[in-house]
C-alpha cells in the first residue's frame, strides 16, 4: 500500500466524522457554482446589469466564509484525532509524514467535494433555474444554460481554497509532543471557572446594546449600528465563555437542583462542554445572527417598498400633461382604448400654478386644485375620508409623503397670499391622490375660478380594482407613447404616464434578484452554523460513549440516558440559535424604527422558518447521537 493509498483509506475509515464536513463543503461548492451559473446566464443579465455584479459579489462573500468555515472545522477534526496521530508516531511515522498525510487527506476531500458540488449543480441546474423564475417573478422561462466559465471558476477557486487550507491545517500539528497526542481528549480537564466581573460585563454589554438599538429612531439607527454591533459581539463572546459557565456553577451549588434526579450528571458535564465549545457557540451565534438579519432585512425592504407603492398609488394608470402638450387628447384616447375591455373609472383635474407671496416678500408659484375636482378624485379612488368642505377663503394643504414615511414640519394654521387673494389654511393632511410629487392647496370652487393661472397642468387618473392584471397593458402603453420605461416621462418634457402594475412588477423583480442572492447566502451561513454544531458534538462522541457506558453500570436506565442526552444536546444546540434569534429580532426591530413600518409579520416568518429548520435538524442529530451511544452500551 502506497502512502497516497494510506491517506485515501484514512478518509474513508473516518467517514462518520468527515461526512458532515464533506456534505457541507459540497453545499458550499454547489451554492458558489449556482451563483456562477446565474452570473454568466444571459437571461438574467437582461433584467439588470447590476444582477450579475451582485451575484459575483455574493460569490466572494461565500468564498471568504467557506475558507473560514472549512479552516475552523478542520482544526476541530484534527484535535479529535490526536490519539490516532499519536499511535501512528509510536509506530514510526515521522512528523513530516504525518503532516504530509493530513495534507493529502484535505486535498482528497476537497477535490471530491468540489467535483460533487459541481456535479449536483449540473443535475439540478434546471430545477434551480425554475426556482429562480418564481423568486424573481420572471415573465419568461430561463433556458438551461451551463457556461464553461462557471465550472472552471468553481473548480479552480475551491481547489485553491482546499490546498491553502491544507497548508494551514498541517501547521496545527507542529509542536505537539507524543504524550499530548496519545492522551488526546482523555487528558484530565481543569474544573471550568468563570469570572464574576466578566459575567456581569456580558449582561451589561448585551443590555446596553439592546437598549440603544431599541430606543434610537430614524437616521440615528444608522449612527448607532456600528457601536451597537461591536458591543453586542463582545457581550456575546463573554456570554458563552463566562456567563454561561458562571450560571451553571451557581446552579450546581443549589442542592435542591443539583441533587435532583439526573441533574448531577447533566450539570456536571454541561459546564465542561460549555467551556470547551464556547468559541464554537459564539461563532454559530454570530453567523446565524448575520443570516437572520440579512434575510429578514431583505424580506422587510421588499415588503416596505411594495406595500408603500400600493398604498401611495390608488390609481392603476396616471397621466400628467404639462402646458403645451399637443398630444394630450390623443394619448388619453389611447389609454381608454387599451382599458376598454376592463371595468375602470376615470377622473381628471386641472392643476393651476398661481403667483404666491411670503411674509419675507419672496414670490413663488403655488399649485392649487378645486374642491369639487379633488373630491371627485377621492371618490373614484374610494377614499371618501379624504374629501374636504371649504368656505370661500379657506384652504387645506396636501403635502407629499415620501416612501420612507418622513413627516415634514408644517403649520396647520397658516396664511397664504395667492395673487390678490388672502387665503387661510385650516388644516394639513398627507396626500396620495395626485402623483406629481409636490404640495397642493385645495381651495373652494369659486376661489379657484377667480384665480388667474400662471400655468396649468392636467392630471388624469384611471382606477381599476384588478390593477395587477394590467402589467402587459402598462408595458404596451409605455412603448407606444415612447417614454422612458423607468420614469414614464416624455424626453421632451411634455407629459408623464405611469402604470402601477408595471412599476410594481419591476420592483418585485428588482427585489427578487436581491432576495435570491440573500437567501442563498443566508442558507450557506445557516447550514454552516448547524454543521459546525454537528462537528463539535461528534468530535466528543467517543468520550461520551465511555462516560455513559460507565454510568450505565451504576444503574442508569435507557430512559434516563435519553433524557440527559436530549436536554444536554438541546441546550448546546439551541442556546446559540436562541441568542441569534434574539439578536436578529432586536436588529429587525431597529430597522422597523428607522422606516416607521411594521415588520413583525415578515420578521416572524423569517425567524420562524429558521427555528423550524433547526428543530428538524436537532431531532435528526439527537436520534443518531443517542443510537450511537446506546450501541456502545
Amino acid at each position: 500500500m502506497t502512502f497516497r493509498q494510506f491517506a485515501f483509506n484514512n478518509v474513508f475509515r473516518n467517514k462518520r466524522i468527515y461526512a458532515a464536513y464533506f456534505l457541507s463543503s459540497v453545499f458550499s461548492v454547489l451554492v458558489f457554482f449556482v451563483y456562477a451559473i446565474f452570473a454568466f446566464h444571459p437571461g438574467l443579465a437582461e433584467i439588470s446589469s447590476n444582477v450579475s455584479i451582485g451575484l459575483h459579489f455574493a460569490e466572494s462573500i461565500i468564498y471568504v466564509f467557506s475558507f473560514i468555515f472549512v479552516l475552523v472545522s478542520m482544526s476541530a477534526f484534527l484535535k479529535s484525532r490526536k490519539k490516532e496521530f499519536g499511535l501512528m508516531v509510536m509506530l514510526g511515522m515521522t512528523n513530516q509524514q504525518l503532516r504530509r498525510m493530513v495534507f493529502l487527506e484535505n486535498v482528497i476531500i476537497g477535490f471530491f467535494a468540489t467535483v460533487s458540488g459541481i456535479a449536483v449543480g449540473v443535475v439540478f441546474a434546471k430545477l434551480i433555474l425554475m426556482a429562480a423564475e418564481n423568486i424573481l417573478g420572471l415573465e419568461e422561462a430561463l433556458p438551461f444554460y451551463l457556461p464553461w466559465q462557471a465550472a472552471v471558476l468553481t473548480f479552480s477557486a475551491f481547489l485553491i481554497l482546499f490546498i491553502v487550507i491544507s497548508f494551514f491545517t498541517v501547521s496545527i500539528l507542529k509542536g505537539n509532543k507524543l504524550i499530548d497526542l496519545i492522551k488526546g481528549s482523555s487528558a484530565p480537564k481543569k474544573e471550568p471557572k468563570a469570572s464574576i466581573v466578566l459575567s456581569i460585563l456580558a449582561a451589561l454589554l448585551l443590555g446596553v446594546g439592546y437598549a440603544v438599538a431599541l430606543l434610537v429612531r430614524d437616521v440615528m439607527v444608522i449612527a448607532a449600528m456600528i457601536p451597537v454591533t461591536i458591543i453586542v459581539i463582545i457581550g456575546t463572546y463573554f456570554l458563552f465563555t463566562q456567563l454561561s459557565v458562571f450560571t451553571i456553577n451557581r446552579l450546581k451549588k443549589r442542592k435542591n437542583i443539583f441533587w435532583k434526579k439526573t441533574n448531577l450528571v447533566l450539570l456536571s458535564d454541561l459546564a465542561y462542554r460549555m467551556k470547551d465549545n464556547a468559541r464554537a457557540f459564539f461563532f454559530v451565534a454570530i453567523v446565524s445572527t448575520v443570516a437572520f438579519s440579512a434575510i429578514g432585512s431583505l424580506v422587510g425592504f421588499r415588503y416596505i417598498f411594495t406595500t408603500n407603492l400600493t398604498e401611495e398609488r390608488p390609481f392603476a394608470f396616471e397621466y400628467v400633461s404639462w402646458e403645451g402638450n399637443q398630444q394630450e387628447a390623443e394619448h388619453i384616447q389611447e389609454i381608454k382604448k387599451e382599458l376598454a375591455p376592463m371595468n375602470y373609472q376615470e377622473a381628471g383635474i386641472t392643476i393651476k400654478h398661481v403667483s404666491a407671496g411670503s411674509p419675507e416678500g419672496e414670490h413663488f408659484e403655488r399649485a392649487i386644485v378645486s374642491q369639487s375636482e379633488y373630491n371627485h378624485l377621492a371618490k373614484v379612488a374610494g377614499q371618501l375620508d379624504k374629501q374636504v368642505t371649504l368656505e370661500d377663503n379657506e384652504a387645506i394643504l396636501l403635502y407629499f409623503k415620501n416612501a420612507l414615511g418622513e413627516m415634514p414640519n408644517l403649520e396647520e394654521q397658516a396664511s397664504h397670499q395667492l395673487g390678490k387673494h388672502a387665503i387661510q389654511q385650516i388644516a394639513v393632511q398627507p396626500m396620495n391622490l395626485i402623483r406629481t410629487f409636490e404640495d397642493y392647496l385645495v381651495v373652494s370652487d369659486d376661489l379657484y375660478k377667480d384665480m388667474q393661472a400662471d400655468s396649468t397642468e392636467a392630471y388624469y387618473a384611471f382606477f381599476l380594482k384588478d390593477w395587477k392584471d394590467t402589467i402587459t397593458i402598462g408595458e404596451k402603453l409605455l412603448k407606444k407613447l415612447k417614454v422612458d420605461q423607468s420614469y414614464g416621462e416624455d424626453p421632451d418634457g411634455h407629459f408623464r404616464i405611469s402604470s402601477l402594475a408595471y412599476d410594481w412588477n419591476q420592483m418585485n423583480q428588482g427585489f427578487g434578484a436581491v432576495l435570491f442572492i440573500g437567501l442563498f447566502i443566508g442558507a450557506v451561513f445557516f447550514v454552516a452554523a448547524g454543521s459546525f454544531l454537528y462537528f463539535r458534538l461528534y468530535a466528543d462522541i467517543e468520550d461520551e460513549k465511555r462516560k455513559f457506558s460507565a454510568i450505565s453500570k451504576l444503574g442508569l436506565t435507557d430512559k434516563e440516558l435519553s433524557k440527559i442526552v436530549t436536554v444536554q444536546l438541546a441546550l448546546l444546540f439551541f442556546v446559540p440559535i436562541l441568542v441569534a434569534i434574539i439578536h436578529g429580532a432586536v436588529a429587525l426591530t431597529a430597522l422597523q424604527h428607522m422606516f416607521h413600518f411594521n415588520l413583525f409579520k415578515s420578521s416572524s416568518a423569517v425567524l420562524g422558518s429558521f427555528a423550524a429548520i433547526q428543530l428538524v435538524y436537532f431531532l435528526f442529530i439527537r436520534f443518531q447521537y443517542i443510537r450511537k451511544i446506546k450501541e456502545e452500551i
